[in-house]
């Protein structure tokens, strides 16, 4: 069955209204001979006369006042589908957002982003769940909003991307470590017993490749999935862990960081979701919200770090 040309319900629409041919034709901006030949068309497509002579004008048939109501609706529909969105009322905003994250981002900016978000969009709520893996399925199929992360080989490649912050990798130990105090070489944090944090298991990182460059080798005595449990591991004992510096601050509250003493690249965490929220007015304003919060906290932090 071949699929109806559905730009004839326009045309169905301004017909049954008119009652007239001539008058449906100057409406669309046609020719009489085009409007017939459009009322013919639609005719045939539904097996129905439709408009019939009655003396010098047209009436309609039973079917096409069967027709009047539903055709008017469905073009109103269409019409509002195509429109462009209206502007936003944030006041007025009903709505829940989901965003899946490692553990970190709650905890260094969930706050001022709720404090946000209550202040512009009282009716809005944030769903935070965590990433426990790199699957884009969730953003595909709308199970999520947003995630945060870096993007690598293995993201969406339709998926679009926004920097938020740059971060890089730093050590922390425990207050009161030895390694709190003196001057860090490779060689003296080699010589500690380290946490790595893997969500895949693995037994070496990048800190390790640095290290081998330099003839040394560091003791892994454990390797677990998140940063909070490896700073929950390194607070109550003398294990030492690697950890991002932004995304990991408030985890790291009264702990001891520095500087590692081998080069290690830097990662770019982005704000990741699927094209086709793109235009959605909401969203736009959500994202909007999310990268000036990680802004602001950055821009404090090197604020901080000036001063000190």
């Amino acid at each position: 069955m071949l699929t109806p040309d559905l730009n004839l319900l326009v045309t169905l629409n301004v017909l049954l209204a008119e009652g007239s041919v001539a008058r449906a034709a100057r409406r669309l901006r046609l020719s009489p001979s085009a409007m017939s030949r459009q009322l013919a068309r639609l005719r045939e497509t539904t097996g129905d006369p439709l408009l019939v002579r009655a003396g010098r004008g047209l009436v309609p048939t039973p079917r096409a006042l069967e027709l009047r109501e539903r055709v008017g609706q469905l073009v109103q529909d269409a019409e509002a589908a195509l429109r462009p969105a209206e502007t936003l009322d944030l006041k007025q905003l009903v709505r829940i957002f989901t965003l899946r994250t490692r553990e970190g981002f709650v905890e260094n900016f969930g706050a001022e982003l709720i404090a946000r978000i209550a202040e512009q969009a009282p009716g809005v709520r944030l769903y935070f769940t965590q990433k426990l893996d790199k699957d884009s399925t969730p953003l595909r199929d709308g199970t999520i909003d947003f995630e945060t992360g870096v993007v690598g080989d293995d993201t969406g490649p339709e998926l679009r991307a926004q920097a938020l912050f740059h971060d890089r990798f730093i050590g922390v130990v425990r207050g009161g470590h030895s390694l709190s105090v003196g001057e860090m070489t490779p060689k003296r944090y080699a010589a500690g017993q380290h946490i790595l944090v893997s969500r895949r298991g693995l037994q070496k990182g990048q800190i390790d490749e640095a290290l081998e460059g330099l003839g040394l080798e560091r003791q892994i005595v454990t390797i677990v999935g998140s940063f909070s449990a490896a700073l929950a591991l390194a607070r109550a004992s003398d294990l030492v862990v690697s950890v991002p510096e932004r995304y990991t601050g408030n985890l790291r509250t009264d702990m001891h960081s520095f500087a590692l003493p081998v080069p290690t690249s830097d990662v770019t965490i982005s704000l990741l979701w699927h094209p086709r929220m793109d235009a959605d007015p909401a969203h736009r304003w959500l994202r909007g919200c999310i990268r000036d919060v990680c802004a602001e906290r950055r821009a404090g932090l090197a604020a901080r770090l000036e001063v000190g």
